[in-house]
């Protein structure tokens, strides 16, 4: 039988700086991977179901985006493979009104919002003028479960017409209508408004400019001048929560003085690295977050040794 310890599938053409990466970083640990793509997912998918091909991790960046991913994703996740992120997980984890709620439950602070129901199960809502001048103006309409890149995001509303619009654009979803939260600007000249990365058991924050949407790498002199170990302790406990693998969450500490929660949980994350995109995440940063991946498909795979050799000394007692 053909084992890989990891096998990644994508089909979007910008990740293939990021797969290099995973191909060479695996390599010098000797970590087994395969590539999913178009052009070999028909006999991937063929391999599995026959049973002639094994795979201990992965990661799957491909069947949101392709059809063609769906069956290979079924069959993994109900195998003894180590999926990130689990799939029972994920649709819960993203859904933002489900996070708005765990994150208030959980101590995390979160912009005050209001979650309205989808067209197809409630037409028509009822909005006080208390609720909106509470929400501020201008104020931010989201859907629940529409994710990425801002997608369906309006961040300067200002009226109740809004909110009815923007219902019927996605007429299945449910909306989240949020105050705005703003940065404080630091003596760095930097917003204080942060992309965090989740990445296989550790937190990796940056500097994310909302207005931008340029990074820069997080120091550990700028933690410590800012007193940012915060976000490595929420960033943990939304991990926590969700039990995912690997997502980006962000985190503004806001001119009110506290760390606000403003976008939940991603699961999807753009790996473009700096260096090639202008918006692209920082170099060392997303070396960061694939070291952290091989360290933990080098964890499973001893368990899986470990488990392969217990079950062979069972099958061969010693007389």
């Amino acid at each position: 039988m053909e084992k890989f310890d990891l096998a990644v599938s994508y089909t979007w053409e910008y990740d293939e700086e990021f797969i290099e990466l995973i191909k060479n970083i695996s390599g010098q640990f000797r970590i087994s991977v395969c590539f999913l793509v178009e052009s070999n997912i028909a006999e991937i998918t063929k391999k599995l179901r026959d049973n002639s091909l094994e795979i201990t991790s992965y990661l799957d960046r491909a069947s949101d985006a392709s059809h063609n991913f769906e069956e290979v994703a079924h069959i993994l996740s109900n195998r003894n493979t180590r999926i990130f992120n689990p799939y029972k997980l994920v649709n819960h984890a993203i859904d933002k009104a489900n996070m708005h709620l765990e994150f208030i439950t959980a101590g995390l602070h979160t912009p005050y919002s209001l979650i309205i129901p989808p067209v197809i199960e409630k037409e028509e809502i009822y909005i006080s003028l208390d609720d909106l001048a509470v929400l501020n103006r201008p104020f931010i309409i989201k859907p629940a479960n529409t994710t990425g890149g801002g997608i369906g995001v309006v961040t300067g509303a200002e009226t109740l017409k809004e909110v009815l619009q923007e219902r019927i654009t996605n007429h299945k979803d449910k909306y989240l209508l949020q105050e705005k939260i703003y940065p404080q600007i630091l003596d760095n000249g930097k917003r204080a408004w942060f992309r965090s990365f989740w990445a296989f058991g550790k937190a990796v924050p940056c500097w994310w400019d909302d207005q931008t949407h340029y990074y820069h790498e997080l120091t550990k002199e700028e933690e410590t001048n800012y007193n940012l170990g915060e976000l490595f302790r929420i960033t943990g406990e939304i991990a926590r929560l969700t039990r995912l693998d690997f997502f980006s969450t962000e985190i503004v500490w806001s001119t009110k003085k506290k760390f606000v929660v403003v976008d939940y949980v991603n699961d999807q994350c753009d790996m473009r690295f700096q260096s090639h995109h202008c918006d692209g995440v920082p170099d060392n940063t997303v070396k960061q977050i694939v070291f952290n991946m091989i360290m933990q498909v080098m964890e499973i795979k001893a368990l899986h040794q470990k488990l392969e050799e217990h079950l062979s000394s069972d099958e061969n007692p010693t007389v």
